[in-house]
């Protein structure tokens, strides 16, 4: 019998990892694909990415206006549970997936919980030390099925009390495609946003929700540093979450900069491409401490959203004030790492994961969890 598999998106980012496990449902005719769209995927003002996925083809896609420009994450929680909720009702689905740590995916979570449907939960058991790290594990122990990146996760969602049994390392899916897939060339790239320089920083801030009473000042300290170092930086826009409005304020006061080229959105496959060919990343995206390693691209991570996510020591890590930002770049200019990834590599991701979809005891794993205690040397 054909099992309904619903995955949930609700960023650019997310749906750079799912993608491609989305392509490995759709073609198997083992299962049937539903890709549920909501977030920021819905904002006219971050490029309305809800179209690149309708590009992609799938059969089944369904966008969900879940957000205004600006609301609250508990508003966005609440809307998205809703829409969310109604929309497995009228499907009935087999299987939720969800990634990561967005508000979405704790949604998309909830509503699987309690409505007794299997929950996967993509890429759970990692830290940040921020908001993001709280959803992350709520997320997990909402779930019944986890795909982690790497061991180290795994043994963290065992000490969080899930089943050894349900949990499987596949590594990262993102990982897997900037490894095995043709990317666009960088003049493609450059030509299609029409981007007028070679060499290049890449910028992504995104705010931190605990330090709203000092963003204001960080932004500052950093879109500053950025100026005075006089090189050409692509920046990219934060995500929507409070204090998003900050960080962009400080943004629109460079697009007279001849230095900058501000982008709400950039297409994965050829962000990837930016990413591979960039002079450094600096910011406080994960793509800082996670994917930027996989080319040997040098990254600043500044402050404390990716606080605890790396244990790279070629990462350049400092606080918001300028003269460590300025000392920063000046580190990484004209350096190249070796290309290596101490976080998600694992051969056949994809792979991995159609395997234990298509195993029959998968769905008979209980949705009735149980706390796994940890076994006590001695006990």
């Amino acid at each position: 019998m054909t099992k309904k598999i619903v995955f949930l998106t609700g960023t650019r980012a997310d749906f750079g990892k799912l993608s491609p496990l989305m392509d490995a449902v759709e073609s198997d005719n083992t299962f049937e694909c539903h890709i549920f769209v909501t977030g920021i995927h819905t904002l006219e003002k971050y490029g309305n990415t809800f179209e690149e996925v309708q590009k992609k083809g799938y059969k089944n896609i369904t966008v969900f206006h879940n957000q205004a420009d600006v609301n609250q994450q508990d508003i966005i929680l609440a809307k998205t549970i809703t829409g969310f909720s109604e929309y497995v009702k009228q499907i009935s689905p087999d299987m939720i997936i969800v990634h990561g740590d967005r508000i979405e995916a704790l949604a998309g979570a909830i509503v699987g919980s309690f409505n007794n449907i299997l929950v996967s939960h993509i890429e759970g058991g990692e830290i940040s030390g921020t908001v993001d790290e709280l959803i992350r594990h709520a997320v997990s122990k909402l779930s019944h099925i986890h795909f982690t990146a790497n061991d180290e996760a795994k043994e963290r969602l065992i000490q969080l009390g899930e089943s050894k049994n349900n949990i499987f390392t596949i590594g990262s899916p993102d990982i897997h495609v900037m490894t095995s897939v043709e990317l666009p060339t960088i003049n493609e790239v450059l030509n299609h946003y029409e981007i007028p320089f070679k060499d290049f920083g890449v910028f992504i801030f995104h705010p931190v929700t605990t330090e709203l009473d000092t963003l204001a000042e960080q932004i500052s300290e950093v879109i500053s540093s950025l100026i005075e170092s006089n090189k050409n930086f692509i920046v990219i826009y934060p995500n929507n979450d409070s204090g998003t409005e900050i960080i962009l304020e400080k943004i629109h006061e460079l697009e007279s900069n001849k230095k900058f080229m501000i982008f709400p959105s950039v297409r994965f496959l050829y962000f990837l491409t930016i990413l591979k060919n960039a002079q450094f990343i600096i910011g406080n995206s994960s793509a800082a401490v996670r994917e930027a390693e996989v080319f040997g691209t040098p990254a600043i991570n500044i402050g404390s959203r990716q606080k605890n996510r790396s244990k790279n020591k070629e990462i350049v890590n400092v606080e918001p004030k300028k003269n460590l930002i300025l000392n920063a770049i000046q580190q990484v200019e004209n350096k190249r790492f070796d290309e290596k990834s101490f976080f998600g590599y694992v051969e056949n991701t994809t792979e991995r994961f159609l395997d234990v979809l298509r195993n029959p005891l998968v769905w008979k794993i209980s949705i009735q969890k149980q706390f796994i205690d940890i076994q006590k040397s001695g006990s």
